[in-house]
């Protein structure tokens, strides 16, 4: 699904992850694009962020994600959004995670929205 409106893109990238479909999430993100998976970790490019999502969508589990602002100026906008998954660790246990994020996506040519930088942990000040 395009993300025809920037303050969208939270909601439709939680739509992404609970369809299980890998590839559905990667089309929400610019060929070079920036991703902090974790506290402390980035993935920049496709092959990267596919890597780092694909243990997202490993945890299974429901991601509920909403917009808390956006700012726009031209073709880029700067979004703060807040999510929340339960889902399942690797050693069967129950997992349940929360933050918000900092996000920047950029209007393509088509008129659609992608990311540019994507920090899931933006909330944990941990992170530098």
């Amino acid at each position: 699904m395009a993300v025809m409106r920037p303050e969208e893109m939270n909601g439709v990238f939680a739509e992404a992850v609970n369809s299980g479909e890998l590839e559905r999430v990667i089309a929400l993100y610019e060929p070079d694009a920036l991703l902090a998976p974790r506290p402390g970790e980035r993935a920049q490019g496709r092959r990267e962020i596919r890597a780092a999502l694909a243990e997202l969508l490993a945890l299974g589990g429901e991601l509920e994600s909403r917009n808390i602002w956006c700012m726009q100026v031209g073709e880029l906008a700067l979004l703060q959004g807040e999510w929340h998954l339960r889902g399942t660790a690797p050693d069967g246990s129950p997992l349940e995670l929360a933050s918000r994020t900092a996000e920047v996506v950029r209007r393509q040519p088509d008129g659609s929205w992608l990311y540019v930088i994507d920090h899931a942990f933006a909330g944990d000040d941990r992170e530098a």
